[in-house]
C-alpha cells in the first residue's frame, strides 16, 4: 500500500550512546552520511559517554572514556554544518540507572531494588537532575529543544515515601508522575523560557484528556509517542495522539526504531522488520486530524534496552536498515525507486545486511561496512547447528558423555576424533574473532569489542574448550 510521503516535519536519527560510542572519527562519518540520507536532526542520548563535571564527574564512564567537552563541541558543529540540529535527551525521572546504580545516590531510588525510577519526593532528586540539565545545556550553545525522557518509571508508588502521599485522597500513581515531569519542565522553563521541551509519552498513554488537562504540563512540553513494533496498531496510535492534542498538546512528536528494538541481543539487523514499522508509521500520519501538529519522528537505534542491559546490534549492521527506513518515508512506500536509491547510496547489492554482497573496495559509501560483513560472518558461523549444538551430536552423547568424562572411561579413537572436530571449529572461530576485534576498535573503543566478544562468542566457545579439555585429560589416562 501507497501512502504519501512523510508530512512535513523533521526527521531525527536517535544516537544512543550508553553503550558503543563511537570513536570521534567514525561519528563524524556517520554524520556525514545521515546528512547525504536527508536527515534534519540528531537526537543525542549520552548517559554516562557526557564529560559531566564537579559532583556529577562519578556519572561519567570508566569502562570506557566519556567524550571531552572540545568532542562534544565538535560533533555539533560538524553536525550543524551538514544541516543538521542536535538535541539531547536527559533522562530526569526513569531509566535513570547510570546515576542511581552509584552509591551516593542510592537514597534516591524510588525503591532500593530498582536501579532505574529516581524517588519523586525529595528535592534533592529535582536539583540533581536540573544540574545535569544545565550541564547538558550549557554544552549546547544556542540550544532551542531538549528531550526529558520520562518513559518507563518503572516501580513508581511503590516506594516508602509514595505509599504514604498515596494514602491521601485524591493521590493517584498518575498524579504523582505528572507532578515531577511538571515540576522538572517548569525549573527548565524558568532557566531557559525559550526552550522546547519534549518527553516520552508512555506513562500518559493510560490517563484521561482531563487528567492531561489538568496537570499543568499542557504548554510546557511535547509529547514523543514510541512504537517500534512492525505491527503498530495504526487505530490505537491515531487515538492517541489525537487524545494528546485534545487536552491541548496538539503539537506532537513520532518515534520508530531502525534498530535495537528486536530483542535486546539482537546482533544483526532485519531491514524489513523496520521498514515495515515505518510502513505504519505512514498510515498513522495519513489518519491524523488537521488538528494534530506532527513535528516529526524520531527514528531511535537503541544501543541498550537500559544502561545494564547487553549490546544492541551495532550500528554498521544497522545502516541499511536507517537507510531503507529513511527511503520509506520520503517515498510514501518501500518501492523499487526507494530500494534503487539505498543500495545506490550505500553501494551495496542488498537491503538485508546478511544478503549483501562481499567486497574488497573501500567503504566511503558505507561507513564501518567491512565490521558489519565480518559480523554477519562470524554471527552465521555462531549459530551454525554444528558448533551451537556440539555438545548434541551424536558422538558427544554416545561417547564423551558426563557419564564417561567423570569416570575417564572412554574410546580413545573417537574421543581424539572429537577432539580434532572440536578444535577446527575452534579455530575457525578465533580467526574471525580477531578479524571483527581488528575492524572494531577502529570505529569503537577497546571496551566494546571486549564486551560484543564476551556476549556473542564466549558462550559458544565455552562448551568447545570444555570438551577439548577434558578429552585431552580423559586420553592422557587411557593411552599409554
Amino acid at each position: 500500500m501507497k501512502c504519501d510521503p512523510w508530512p512535513k516535519g523533521k526527521k531525527l536519527v536517535h544516537l544512543d550512546l550508553k553503550g558503543a560510542p563511537p570513536r570521534v572519527e567514525y561519528l563524524r562519518r556517520l554524520i556525514e552520511l545521515f546528512s547525504q540520507l536527508g536527515v534534519d536532526g540528531l537526537l543525542v542520548e549520552y548517559e554516562d559517554a557526557f564529560p559531566y563535571e564537579g559532583e556529577l564527574k562519578l556519572l561519567q564512564a570508566t569502562v570506557q572514556p566519556a567524550y571531552s567537552q572540545e568532542e562534544v563541541l565538535s560533533m555539533q558543529e560538524f553536525a550543524r554544518s551538514k544541516g543538521m540540529e542536535v538535541i539531547p535527551l536527559v533522562q530526569t525521572f526513569g531509566h535513570m540507572e547510570f546515576v542511581l546504580k552509584h552509591r551516593p545516590m542510592w537514597h534516591l531510588r524510588e525503591t532500593s531494588h530498582c536501579v532505574g525510577t529516581l524517588n519523586p519526593h525529595r528535592e534533592e532528586g529535582v536539583k540533581l537532575v536540573m544540574e545535569m540539565v544545565r550541564q547538558v545545556v550549557e554544552l549546547h550553545p544556542g540550544l532551542d529543544t531538549l528531550h526529558i525522557g520520562a518513559d518507563e518509571v518503572y516501580m513508581l508508588g511503590e516506594g516508602e515515601e509514595s505509599k504514604l502521599w498515596l494514602t491521601s485522597p485524591g493521590h493517584t500513581v498518575e498524579q504523582l508522575f505528572l507532578s515531577h515531569v511538571t515540576k522538572v519542565a517548569k525549573a527548565i522553563k524558568e532557566v531557559w523560557p525559550h526552550m522546547t521541551i519534549i518527553m516520552w509519552d508512555d506513562m500518559m498513554r493510560g490517563m484521561s484528556q482531563d487528567t492531561l488537562k489538568a496537570s499543568g504540563l499542557v504548554g510546557l512540553v511535547q509529547p514523543m509517542l514510541w512504537d517500534y513494533t512492525p505491527n503498530l496498531d495504526v487505530d490505537k496510535t491515531v487515538s492517541l495522539l489525537q487524545k494528546y492534542c485534545s487536552a491541548g498538546m496538539a503539537d506532537v512528536w513520532a518515534a520508530s526504531s531502525f534498530k535495537g528494538s528486536t530483542s535486546v541481543y539482537t546482533c544483526v539487523t532485519c531491514t524489513q522488520r523496520h521498514v515495515d514499522n515505518h510502513l505504519q508509521w505512514l498510515k498513522v500520519a495519513a489518519s491524523l486530524s488537521p488538528g494534530v501538529n506532527l513535528k516529526g519522528i524520531a527514528i531511535t537505534g537503541w544501543q541498550r534496552y537500559d544502561h545494564l542491559s547487553v549490546l544492541c546490534e551495532l550500528m554498521p549492521v544497522a545502516l541499511p536498515s536507517l537507510a531503507a527506513c529513511l527511503q520509506t518515508l520520503l517515498h510514501g512506500q518501500f518501492s523499487a525507486e526507494a530500494h534503487s536509491k539505498v543500495t545506490e547510496v550505500l553501494g551495496i547489492s542488498a537491503v538485508e545486511v546478511e544478503a549483501m554482497e562481499r567486497t574488497s573496495a573501500a567503504d566511503s559509501l558505507f561507513p564501518g561496512r567491512r565490521l558489519a560483513e565480518l559480523i554477519v560472518e562470524l554471527n552465521s558461523l555462531l549459530n551454525s547447528e554444528d558448533i551451537r549444538f556440539f555438545e548434541s551430536n551424536m558422538f558427544v552423547r554416545g561417547w564423551f558423555s558426563p557419564y564417561h568424562r567423570q569416570r575417564r572411561t572412554v574410546t580413545p579413537l573417537i574421543t581424539m576424533q572429537i577432539h580434532s572436530q572440536a578444535a577446527t571449529y575452534l579455530a575457525m572461530l578465533q580467526q574471525k574473532v580477531e578479524s571483527v576485534r581488528e575492524e572494531m576498535v577502529h570505529l569503537y573503543p577497546e571496551s566494546t569489542a571486549q564486551e560484543w566478544i564476551e556476549e556473542h562468542v564466549s558462550p559458544v566457545v565455552a562448551p568447545l574448550q570444555r570438551i577439548t579439555e577434558d578429552i585431552g585429560a580423559c586420553v592422557k589416562e587411557m593411552v599409554p
